[in-house]
């Protein structure tokens, strides 16, 4: 019975392989998802959706139940085994987006499914091979983001204390507390509106160049170029990674364990027949 169980998951996984791994397949899943997109644009719209109420609605659960009809089959070429598909984030991420469209509080709530209508629009990254590899290098460079963030939030700390030590008497409006003269520098990081600020503090003292000098040197120049460091080794390690997983030619499971044990034995009792019979024949020809 379980070699007959197995036979048949591993038929299914086969048929199921065949379907998802066809270019037709991923072609009208894409085809999907861009008509998804059209549709949530079109509800933006207060007239067609006064209008065409109950075909928009429609439209919705033909969607909803061609996504589920694809997560089927994608699940069913896992048959063989299920868990390698919890393995592949993509998979996790398609089946989350779809379950938690049937749940209660998302079929209550417009806005959460909404949401979750959007998230749909963003497995489109899992047919585009380099949009895939920025989203995958976006996730890598957050460690690194995070250093960058905390390194930047020191430095603004440090830049907004001198500034108000210094300037809020002069220029309360830009540095009369800790909070205005984080946002000020956190604008000149941009460059925007420095030269405005260098007249201003030049008015104050000739010597708020130097202030204004090394805080472009260290935010605008030192940091974002750290950060853009840390995004292109991020991006150029999911690219190793995406060309790694295309280049893996994974081995067809058409039969379990057990199944090739019992084709083993049952190819070893042929050859003995056919042993048995070879020895026959020679003996029957001898005079």
């Amino acid at each position: 019975m379980s070699d007959r169980t197995g036979q048949l998951r591993g038929a299914v996984a086969a048929g199921s392989r065949r379907i998802v791994d066809s270019a037709a397949f991923g072609v009208v899943v894409f085809c999907l998802i861009v008509g998804n997109a059209a549709l949530l644009g079109v509800e933006t719209y207060a007239g067609a959706v006064h209008d065409w109420h109950a075909p928009l609605k429609t439209a919705e659960h033909l969607f909803l139940a061609a996504f589920t009809v694809e997560i089927l089959l994608r699940a069913a070429a896992y048959a063989d085994r299920p868990g390698a598909f919890f393995r592949d984030p993509w998979n996790v991420f398609d089946l989350a987006v779809l379950a938690l469209a049937f749940m209660p509080f998302a079929r209550e709530n417009a806005t959460v499914l909404r949401l979750l209508r959007l998230a749909r629009v963003v497995r489109a990254a899992r047919f585009l091979p380099q949009l895939r590899i920025v989203i995958v290098a976006v996730g890598k460079s957050l460690p690194g983001t995070v250093s960058f963030v905390l390194v930047g939030a020191l430095l603004l700390y440090v830049y907004a204390m001198v500034g108000w030590v210094f300037f809020s008497s002069a220029d309360p409006e830009h540095y009369g507390s800790l909070g205005r003269a984080a946002l000020t520098l956190f604008l000149l990081i941009t460059l925007d509106g420095l030269g405005d600020a260098v007249r201003a503090g030049l008015e104050i003292s000739r010597w708020t160049i130097v202030y204004f000098a090394s805080f472009v040197l260290f935010g605008s120049f030192l940091l974002v170029n750290l950060l853009i460091g840390v995004v292109i080794n991020s991006l150029q390690e999911a690219r190793e990674l995406e060309t790694g997983r295309s280049d893996e030619v994974p081995a067809p499971r058409t039969a379990s364990a057990g199944a090739e044990a019992e084709l083993r034995e049952q190819l070893a009792a042929a050859r003995r027949a056919l042993d048995d019979i070879e020895a026959g024949l020679a003996r029957n020809s001898r005079p």
